[in-house]
């Protein structure tokens, strides 16, 4: 099939191209409308408890706060004087405003945990009329630092939709910039991979149609489902990455053929039937990687999954068809403008990578050191902490976060995101209070409002009502002093909902603590399934491209141990805060999506360059090469290639450190020190050492199985002796 396929792009390279050129014009036209049709949210279960809680206090009550105001008197209190008349024009402006609803202000409630123990600070909560439209920007700037006409009053917007608007608008701004760096440092480190600017750019050019193509894709699928908007940084990041894995696999083997006397024809048929092979199954290894996403409800796992896959496709189809057309249509010009001094990947062995491959089968006991250092990086996974998204994950200067910071700092309890309890319909004023009373007596409960009162330790503390009556449903406030990303706060949502509702009502927990309890359920959940099949996956996948059924449990292994040691640095970074100062962000709880992307991601990468090496190798062992010098063949062949693109793949991830979102950072950082780690250290040491301790063992399969691979398996030879190709 690849010699067909490679015979065909050499003889027909423009008309290949010319179609390639139509389905780029095409993708880029779709790519355009992809932002406006992606969401900002997608990290919650749309099944779970908590979110039929919000669902539910939105048909009743109306949007949720969806903006909570704080308002800042500078030196004086803001229940007095100045600050009081700004305040109240504010909230006079608030309530006229066509766009929002629901205002409610520490003027009219000053009781009510509204104001801090100082006096200087007050809050306001606003929802917004329709909140899947609201202009929230729009609202941030008419707001924000707009109430005092003597600068003595100063009010920052904050809430839901503020905080998700922010992350949103950042994102973008950040994207744009992380381009910015990456692709000229790419088309820098290409050139000197290379060793010539044209092929540099060629690949460039391979990223290019990917990020397009999935952009395309994204926007029709947002047509029709939620897409997260977080999808499009991983696009970028994936698209640029695997354009280097393939453009460098693809050239590197043209130049190889070329050099052991092929034809440029010959060499680019002979290219696509080899590399070209390690292509599609490193890209079907990496997609059934990605597709373990899509057993998982929240739909930012999803939406990257759908991402992952396009890019993906896309990638390898235009590395393994475009790409060598035009190759082809280059010739000798694919070399051209040439870096004096530079050399560049030529195809053929490494001297550095054979003196190291044979180093490490001859003395394979080296890998114990390597084991046991990525054991210890490992280690503080036992302390890992997870959480979601809120306000934190914004630089300090953001206007939200300022907002959540004054919450924190000068009010009772984590206000951002309190526990909120709706019951599907409305009770009578009895029952309401004593189930108010009874959730009083909670431990760590400091009081719930409710539209009869306040309850505090079982018992009537205000007889004033503290919310508003709903439409057929009844909303039930439960203060606490507890951080809502906490183990406590999720015990506290266990303990809440284990009280009995009032007779004849349903009563939902939701807010900011079970939303996170409830998405760690949903992906605990899963996770099982997910990481059975995507192991199976890989079982399968190896076993085809081997024959053996050693080399993917081997495989498995090795990559287990390489993402402990990642995810284990990132909990001494993130979570713990080693090097936050340096690194701008605040340490928190790791956002749970983010490390199931990461582990996918990272998995998905490492099986990459996995099936780059043993496909060489298996190749050399088809030769009639010894399990030793096959190993050492294998590498000497693409440990150059693999090392050159972790490091420009790296790059592209590594360009994330921009970010003013921390989980962007994170994200980042943790994929790009991923392959680092697997390219060094688990390719260049563990692989070989492995592949010499287990000997002839490597290659074992059941006689059935072997049966079953003869028939059906494929490899990295082709069926026959390549034939001349006549253009």
């Amino acid at each position: 099939m690849f010699h067909r396929l490679g015979t065909l792009v050499v003889l027909h390279p423009r008309r290949v191209l010319v179609i390639g050129v139509i389905a780029l014009l095409g993708a880029i036209y779709l790519a355009t409308s992809a932002f406006g049709k992606l969401d900002d949210a997608g990290f919650d279960d749309p099944a779970s408890e908590s979110t039929r809680a919000a669902t539910a206090l939105e048909e009743g009550f109306g949007d949720e706060a969806g903006f909570l105001l704080t308002v800042s008197a500078d030196g004086g209190k803001v229940t007095e004087g100045d600050a009081a008349k700004d305040a109240q024009s504010l909230v006079d402006r608030l309530r006229a405003d066509d766009d929002l609803t629901h205002v409610v202000s520490y003027l009219d409630t000053p009781g009510s945990g509204m104001v801090s123990d100082d006096g200087a600070h007050g809050l306001i909560s606003v929802a917004a009329k329709d909140p899947d439209n609201v202009d929230a920007a729009a609202v941030i700037d008419r707001y924000t630092d707009d109430t005092a006409t003597d600068g003595s009053t100063l009010v920052h917007v904050g809430g839901r939709l503020a905080i998700f608007e922010e992350i949103s608008s950042q994102l973008g701004s950040d994207l744009g910039l992380a381009e910015a760096i990456a692709i000229p440092l790419m088309i820098a480190l290409l050139v000197l991979a290379f060793g010539n600017v044209v092929a540099a750019f060629v690949t460039i050019g391979v990223g290019g149609f990917a990020i397009a193509g999935t952009f395309a894709e994204l926007s029709v699928l947002g047509n029709v489902t939620d897409v997260s908007i977080y999808a499009l940084n991983l696009t970028t990041g994936l698209g640029l990455g695997l354009a280097v894995d393939y453009g460098l696999l693809m050239v590197a083997r043209v130049r190889e053929e070329r050099a052991a006397g092929a034809g440029h024809a010959d060499a680019v048929v002979r290219a696509v039937e080899t590399a070209g092979r390690t292509i599609v199954f490193s890209a079907t290894t990496v997609a059934v990687s990605l597709a373990a996403l899509l057993v998982f409800p929240l739909y930012f796992l999803r939406s990257s999954a759908y991402a992952g896959i396009g890019v993906m496709i896309i990638t390898a189809v235009v590395a393994v068809v475009l790409l060598p057309a035009t190759i082809m249509l280059l010739g000798d010009r694919i070399d051209a403008l040439r870096v004096p001094g530079v050399r560049g990947l030529h195809g053929g062995a490494a001297p550095f990578w054979t003196r190291l491959a044979r180093f490490v089968t001859r003395r394979p006991w080296v890998a114990l050191p390597v084991v046991a250092m990525l054991i210890a990086m490992a280690t503080p996974l036992a302390g890992i902490q997870f959480g979601t998204p809120d306000d934190r994950v914004l630089s300090a200067s953001a206007g939200s976060r300022q907002a959540g910071d004054l919450l924190r700092e000068e009010f009772g309890g984590d206000g951002t995101s309190p526990i909120r309890v709706v019951t599907t319909s409305a009770i009578d004023a009895k029952s309401l209070g004593a189930y108010a009373a009874d959730l009083s007596r909670v431990d760590d409960v400091d009081r719930v409002d409710t539209r009869v009162g306040t309850y505090a330790d079982g018992s009537l503390v205000s007889k004033k009502p503290a919310l508003a009556p709903g439409d057929g449903a009844d909303e039930l406030a439960v203060v606490n002093q507890l951080d809502r990303q906490s183990e406590e706060a999720r015990d506290l949502v266990r303990d809440v909902r284990a009280v009995p509702a009032p007779p004849g009502a349903t009563a939902l927990v939701g807010g900011g603590a079970a939303e996170l309890l409830d998405s760690l359920d949903a992906i605990g959940a899963k996770l099982p399934y997910a990481a059975g099949g995507l192991a199976l996956a890989m079982v399968v996948i190896l076993f085809l491209f081997t024959g053996s059924l050693v080399q993917p449990l081997r495989a498995l292994t090795l990559n287990v141990i390489g993402l402990g040691a990642t995810v284990g640095t990132m909990v001494v970074i993130f979570q713990e805060g080693f090097g936050a100062d340096l690194l701008g962000f605040t340490a928190l709880p790791l956002n749970v999506s983010m490390v199931v992307l990461l582990l996918v991601i990272a998995f998905g990468l490492s099986m990459d360059y996995e099936v780059f090496v043993l496909g060489r190798i298996t190749e050399m062992r088809r030769r009639g090469l010894s399990n030793v010098e096959a190993v050492v063949q294998g590498l000497a062949h693409t440990g150059r290639i693999v090392t050159t693109a972790a490091a420009l793949i790296a790059t592209s991830f590594f360009a994330f450190l921009v970010s003013d979102v921390s989980f962007m950072k994170f994200f980042g950082l943790g994929v790009g020190l991923a392959i680092l780690i697997d390219a060094v250290l688990v390719r260049g040491i563990l692989l070989p050492a492995a592949m010499r301790m287990l000997g002839e063992a490597a290659w074992w399969a059941p006689r059935p199985l072997r049966r079953l691979h003869s028939r059906v398996g494929l490899s990295e030879e082709p069926a026959t002796a390549p034939h001349p190709v006549t253009v």
